[in-house]
């Protein structure tokens, strides 16, 4: 039942941004940013290419053998965000807009809003976003990605970081240890986010307690 898992390189690039285009293109958060069916065909393939390249040069993507889930993570350092802007610059969303979509206000809005939410103070791993193909979903795939990573992150002593988009993938992540982080995220005249903290859960050594 094991499900093969690697890490996605440059040569990946092409899969991972269709992979997340297919599995967020009817999400309510994308469908918030790109409110015209046609015009988000268009453009939303734009910004998860956006997103694949940030996460490509800082973070690491793992994609499932046979190409129908991928996660992508972003380590982010004690003191810092670790929000949509990519490289943590004030200027991050609205060249995130430019690159992306430059007349649509909403492009620069959500990174900014899902920036302006991120916890800071301690070093985390940050789940920016997990995408299955819609005909694999509900087969575990999100599961086998992200535990291997908690499991290093309770090695490590690490806590984890994310914001759900649906009350569908809330449910997940809360079945794998993640709790609300402060309010939710109500985008204007959208959607709702929910920003979810996991603490590192302790490992106990054979023949210790406590």
């Amino acid at each position: 039942m094991g499900v093969a898992i690697r890490t996605a390189g440059e040569g990946d690039r092409e899969l991972v941004v269709g992979l997340l285009d297919e599995a967020f293109r009817d999400d309510p958060v994308s469908r918030w940013v790109f409110p015209g069916e046609e015009h988000r065909r268009a453009a939303h393939p734009k910004l998860m290419a956006a997103f694949t390249d940030i996460v490509l040069a800082d973070g690491r993507i793992d994609v499932t053998e046979d190409g129908a889930a991928c996660a992508l993570w972003l380590p982010v350092p004690a003191d810092e965000h670790g929000g949509d802007a990519g490289d943590g610059a004030d200027d991050g969303p609205a060249r995130m807009r430019e690159a992306v979509d430059p007349d649509n206000e909403r492009v620069e809005l959500i990174s900014s809003l899902t920036a302006g939410i991120h916890p800071s103070g301690r070093a985390h791993e940050y789940l920016w976003m997990i995408g299955v193909t819609p005909g694999r979903q509900g087969e575990g795939l999100g599961t086998a990605l992200i535990e291997p990573v908690l499991d290093r992150c309770d090695r490590e002593g690490l806590p984890a970081y994310l914001e759900a988009s649906s009350a569908r993938s809330r449910r997940l992540y809360e079945r794998l240890g993640f709790e609300p982080a402060g309010r939710p995220l109500d985008l204007p005249d959208g959607p709702r986010m929910w920003p979810m903290w996991r603490e590192p859960r302790r490992h106990e050594v054979c023949g210790q307690h406590g």
